[in-house]
Formats: C-alpha cells, structure tokens, sequence
C-alpha cells in the first residue's frame, strides 16, 4: 500500500520534477556565475589570492560593512579602449552575421529543395568540420593565408600576383575565420525552419503572376524569418565575445572584447574590471533579445 501511493505520488508530481531539472541547471551553471562575476565585479582590486576585496567584512561590534565599489563601470567609460574595443566587437559580429546569412540562406534553401539523397550529403558536408577541433581548423587557416600560404602560392602560380599579399593577421583573416567557423550556426536553423514551408503558397503567388524576386520578398522571406532571427542570434552573440580567431588570425591587429577580457584577467590581475567588462558585454547582448521578445509578444498578443 505504502508503494503505492508513493508510486501515485511521483505520477503527480513528474511534472514539476521535469520543470525542476532545467530551471535547476540554469540555477547552477548560468545564474549562480553570472551573480559571482557581478559580486567581483563591484569589489575593489587588491595584491593578494584572490585578487579583490571582500564586499561583506565584519567590524567591531558584529557589525556587516557591505562595500559596492561602481568605479569599475565607469572606468570602462571613462577609457576610450573599452568603448572602441565594444564598438569593434559589435562592428566585426555585425558583419560576420551579415555574411554568414548572405551564404547560408542560398546553401539552407539549395538543401531543402534538393532530393532526400542529396539532403543527407549536403546535411553531413554541412556538420562535418564540426568533427575536427577548433583549433585544429583556425591553424588550418593560418597555413592558407600566410604569406608563404597556400593562396598566396596558388595566385602567384597563376600570374594574378607577382608577390605574396597580406591576408594573415587582418581584418580580412578575422572575417574569414568567423563566417567559415559560424556558418553551420547559421545554415541548419535556416534549413530547419525552410523544412516547414508549405511550398504551395509559391506556386500560389507564381499562378498569379507574381515574378521570382517579387515571390522572394514577398512569400519566402517572411516566412523564414524565424529562421533568419535564430541563425542570426547563433552567430552574433558568440562571434561579439570571439578570442580565438582574433588572436590566432587576427595577430593582435584586431582587437576584440575576449582580448580585453584575457589581459584584464590574466596579464593585468585585475579581476573587478574584468569582470564589468563581461558584465557590460553581457547586458549589451541580452538587453535588445529581452526587449525583441518583448515586442515580438505584444505583436503575438495582439494577432
């Protein structure tokens, strides 16, 4: 009897266990650090393990002193270094999304239209740098655009150039870098929402005589814009916060946020300015999805 009302309990409650586990995770793994980086980042810098002070220390009495240091935030203004290096992070995502939804909106749609065969190809073309590492795949791009490059070599040998041009350690190399590592982000959320078009409504607009580009605009590409918001935040949000690329590729000539991160962290041992810097950098993120959502809801509400 006693099993079987706990066997009735736990059916009534599976619910709640299942809501419990992520809500449990994001708990742990996303709100718990982001509180601690924002702690840090209100204290104030010190010589000494771990490199800040305490916000909550205790003096005569027992009594608590709570001491919020906010010059962390303001010395991220005050410095023009920071303002440009946010600038220049937002500036090289921009155009990184921009690119990667320019290629990958014709490959997802050339996918989707293609036969079941050549879907599972392409799909697998697609995924399949996925399964080497990362790194490996940046120093493969070094070798390509070095000066002594295989590109270099290769328009050398067919007379386009007659001496090797910069392309490693530019600007040019960081966008190389970024679209070809953050393509597939782009791609597969395309494809998948490209699958649940209902491909009669362009054959609808065709009979009534509507011309290919007008169909496009018209039919196509409001239909994939769930799509086209998704591949885009999979590719902006991390490319913002990239260090690896712009340091490998990049030489130091570019300059991006997860550099600035780095030295705070580990060359200047300054762990409160750092962490304002990831906690700007995450607002600045988070803020406009919030307020899209938002009015994204209303429009929802209002249909």
């Amino acid at each position: 009897m006693t099993l079987q009302r706990l066997a009735q309990s736990l059916q009534h409650h599976w619910k709640s266990v299942v809501i419990f586990i992520p809500y449990f995770w994001l708990l742990v793994f996303f709100l718990a650090p982001f509180f601690i980086v924002f702690k840090i980042s209100l204290s104030e810098a010190t010589i000494a393990s771990p490199p800040f002070m305490p916000m909550l220390e205790w003096v005569d009495e027992g009594v608590m002193h709570i001491k919020l240091v906010f010059d962390n935030f303001a010395y991220l203004w005050d410095d023009d270094l920071y303002v440009n290096t946010y600038l220049s992070s937002l500036k090289i995502s921009s155009i990184s999304t921009i690119l990667c939804l320019l290629i990958g909106y014709p490959m997802a749609y050339a996918i989707v239209r293609s036969s079941q065969t050549q879907k599972n190809v392409l799909l697998m073309m697609v995924i399949l740098p996925f399964w080497t590492s990362f790194l490996l795949r940046v120093y493969a791009w070094m070798g390509l655009l070095a000066d002594q490059g295989t590109i270099n070599g290769l328009l050398i040998a067919l007379g386009i150039i007659d001496e090797p041009i910069r392309l490693l350690y530019s600007h040019f190399a960081v966008y190389v870098g970024i679209v070809y590592t953050y393509l597939p982000f782009m791609i597969l959320p395309l494809y998948a929402n490209m699958e649940k078009l209902d491909w009669a409504l362009l054959e609808a607009a065709a009979d009534l005589g509507a011309k290919p580009a007008i169909t496009f605009l018209t039919v196509t590409v409001p239909m994939t814009m769930p799509g086209i918001i998704a591949g885009s935040l999979l590719v902006f949000i991390p490319a913002t916060g990239e260090y690896v690329i712009p340091d490998l590729l990049g030489g130091g000539n570019v300059l991006m946020i997860g550099r600035i991160l780095y030295n705070e962290f580990n060359a200047n041992i300054d762990w409160p300015v750092a962490s304002a810097v990831a906690i700007a950098l995450l607002l600045v993120l988070v803020l406009p999805m919030m307020l899209y959502q938002h009015v994204q809801a209303k429009e929802t509400e209002a249909k």
